[in-house]
């Protein structure tokens, strides 16, 4: 298994002018970015990315020019959900073809899934290839929400289950993973405002987008808690809080697009029915990245 640790970034998703494809060039530029301020991991298509919007055609694009980006230097774990478990499938093989570590996984649905059909769609995707799965519980965005005693019996049943990232904000979800599991389970943060809790709780990793616009700060942070220099991660996560609740509250692939523009960094918009960051939400952003 691969060693997933530390800061894991999430890279946005720049799309050609016409918004009609994907602007390789582009993303290759903002993944090389990401390697080069010293993350520990890349996780394209996510929510960041944008993965809901894209074709299959624009996600096989985006996974092959990042992991021709990253070159091996990093590990790379590849968003691959859909509503069905036959296409989550063929994106997770593709992605296995294609040369990543892992991939994530987040159970979307229009109806609400029972636990058991939660635990087949996983076990199914498992049963397809060859690489780790990090079960990603985020209800807010995919409607389904996973308890630890299910995520934790899912490890112990499905080979390639060996990871979680957490999304709820509730500490004690991590927390109660950690016991069920008996330390086993590693468990990643993907609530940004819940951080440095979620670190000083024993998790493997953060999974985030900031690094996007404050990188320095996110591996500091992370290298404090791991250092156990809690006053310097306080000093650090203060620092940081602001820009962390501002681009969850507008939307990552919207603030983080505005925010890189802003640094010079142009991205492009998000794709329709998102719409770029207004002016009062721009200003505001200006404020919290560094001059």
């Amino acid at each position: 298994m691969p060693d997933i640790h530390g800061i894991i970034a999430y890279p946005v998703t720049p799309f050609s002018t016409d918004a009609a494809g994907i602007d390789t060039a582009r993303l290759a530029a903002l993944v090389e970015r990401l390697v080069s301020a010293g993350v520990h991991a890349i996780a394209p298509l996510g929510s960041t990315g944008e993965l809901a919007y894209l074709d299959e055609p624009e996600f096989d694009t985006v996974v092959d020019t990042t992991i021709a980006t990253v070159d091996s230097r990093l590990p790379v774990v590849v968003g691959v959900s859909d509503v069905t478990t036959a296409k989550t499938i063929r994106r997770a093989r593709y992605a296995e073809k294609a040369g990543a570590d892992a991939v994530m996984i987040l159970p979307v649905s229009y109806w609400k899934l029972t636990e058991r059909e939660i635990a087949q769609h996983y076990r199914s995707i498992g049963d397809g290839i060859g690489i780790p799965i990090m079960a990603y519980n985020n209800p807010a965005t995919s409607g389904v929400d996973m308890r630890p005693e299910l995520l934790v019996e899912m490890f112990e049943t499905i080979d390639n289950v060996t990871m979680v990232k957490e999304s709820t904000g509730d500490l004690s979800r991590m927390e109660r993973i950690a016991e069920l599991s008996g330390g086993r389970l590693p468990f990643y943060n993907g609530s940004n405002p819940l951080v440095l809790d979620a670190l000083r709780a024993g998790a493997s990793g953060w999974c985030t987008a900031a690094p996007n616009l404050r990188p320095q700060p996110c591996i500091d942070l992370y290298d404090a808690v791991r250092a156990g220099d809690l006053d310097k991660a306080q000093v650090l996560y203060d620092d940081l809080k602001p820009l962390l609740e501002f681009i969850v509250a507008g939307g990552l692939a919207t603030t983080v697009k505005a925010g890189l523009e802003l640094l010079g960094v142009p991205a492009g918009d998000p794709r329709p029915p998102l719409l770029p960051l207004d002016d009062a939400g721009r200003a505001q952003l200006q404020d919290l990245l560094p001059a």
